[in-house]
């Protein structure tokens, strides 16, 4: 089983290598780092970090050294962060550490969630039925952003052949995420959430249309709704059952229902072409969660065109857990790879008890991976949490 940390390059910078090696294999008993090779914004709390206790990453870089020929062509081009081109290539640390010995190296790749680029190329994000855009996501319908992605997994997995590339966000998103003092004084519901993330942009209405689906009735309806949204006094829940009941909520509105069936080609094709890209030795997997279908990812048909999933078990309890890597396994099938992954934060891990319960039901045979979030935001003691809850 393969049995990872999510890692950030800084991490292993300000504590070192070693120190990060012997934490993740000796202490937590894992055999993977999964290093971010793309990554956000933020501002993280670095509880063990001798240099920094507060960080705020470079927004929307990558953390490896690019091949110049890969992006010579594209419209949307990557920086590399400053921690990277004056610290060091880690990546490449990692790579040759595995070389000698050491633990597998997993490329922890966040795809279309870049706020950078998208307001360097408000053309190729994400907009909603208004025509906003939404600057924090790259659309998976637009040209130059799936052509930004390949690169990416191109470039990382020929150039350091790590064991897996994990793909974070290679999808829609939804319409909360966290975006700098967002606000919302209405109390949207999380189906008015859902409503406001779908992406009626050029390159999805005229995508859609090449597949027969007339997005603009599902637009016009989405419209209407957001409108009816913003004019009551309090919120009120329009579909009470959402988002358990799935797209067949929508199924009364059959225009707006098959733009949402639609709405999942272009990110299974998009996966499809990172797989096809990506270095053979090196897995393709994605990164997902119980309702990934909000942000289009249908993991049945994603299973089929790549290695496999993470599906990240955050906030479940025991039993939820379970029903996670049931139904992974079986919309995945036999033969792909099924992981889960768990956040270390409190008070969701509140003790070594819980966090060893939630990982029981994915000791599994079936199961083959499990990971844990994340090695330099949480204090050293709940390593000791991780190794127990694997013992148990």
């Amino acid at each position: 089983m393969q049995l990872s940390m999510w890692t950030y390059p800084w991490d292993i910078q300000d504590l070192g290598l070693e120190t990060v090696e012997r934490d993740i294999v000796q202490r937590a008993g894992l055999n993977m780092i999964s290093l971010a090779a793309s990554y956000h914004a933020g501002r993280f709390l670095q509880p063990r970090s001798p240099r920094r206790k507060a960080y705020f990453p470079e927004d929307g870089t990558i953390y490896f050294k690019p091949s110049a020929a890969r992006w010579a062509d594209l419209a949307i081009q990557p920086k590399v962060a400053d921690v990277i081109s004056e610290g060091g290539d880690v990546l490449g640390q990692l790579v040759r550490r595995r070389e000698q010995g050491g633990p597998g190296v997993s490329c922890w790749t966040v795809c279309l969630h870049n706020t950078r680029l998208g307001m360097l190329h408000p053309e190729a994000v994400t907009r909603n039925a208004f025509g906003d855009p939404n600057y924090y996501n790259l659309c998976p319908s637009h040209p130059d952003a799936r052509a930004y992605v390949r690169a990416l997994v191109a470039d990382i997995s020929h150039g350091y052949k790590p064991d897996r590339i994990e793909l974070e966000s290679p999808s829609f998103m939804g319409f909360a995420h966290e975006y700098h003092h967002e606000k919302d004084g209405v109390g949207l519901t999380p189906e008015e959430d859902f409503l406001l993330s779908l992406c009626f942009c050029p390159s999805c209405v005229d995508r859609a249309a090449k597949a027969g689906v007339n997005a603009e009735r599902a637009r016009a309806l989405v419209r209407q709704w957001i409108i009816e949204t913003c004019e009551r006094a309090v919120p009120e829940r329009r579909f009470p059952g959402f988002p358990a009941g799935g797209l067949e909520v929508f199924g009364p509105w059959p225009e707006l229902h098959a733009y949402l069936v639609w709405r999942f080609e272009p990110v299974t094709s998009l996966v499809a072409e990172l797989r096809e890209v990506a270095h053979p030795v090196t897995k393709v997997l994605i990164i997902d969660l119980k309702e990934g279908w909000l942000g289009g990812c249908d993991l049945a048909a994603v299973g089929k065109v790549c290695d496999g999933a993470i599906l990240c078990a955050y906030d479940m309890q025991a039993e939820d857990v379970a029903s996670l890597v049931t139904d992974g396994r079986a919309a995945l099938g036999a033969g792909k790879f099924l992981g889960t992954g768990y956040r270390l934060f409190y008070p969701e891990m509140a003790g070594p008890q819980l966090l060893a319960a939630k990982v029981s039901p994915a000791r599994k045979t079936d199961v083959d991976g499990i990971n844990f979030y994340n090695y330099g935001l949480v204090p050293a003691a709940r390593l000791d949490w991780v190794k127990a809850a694997l013992s148990a």
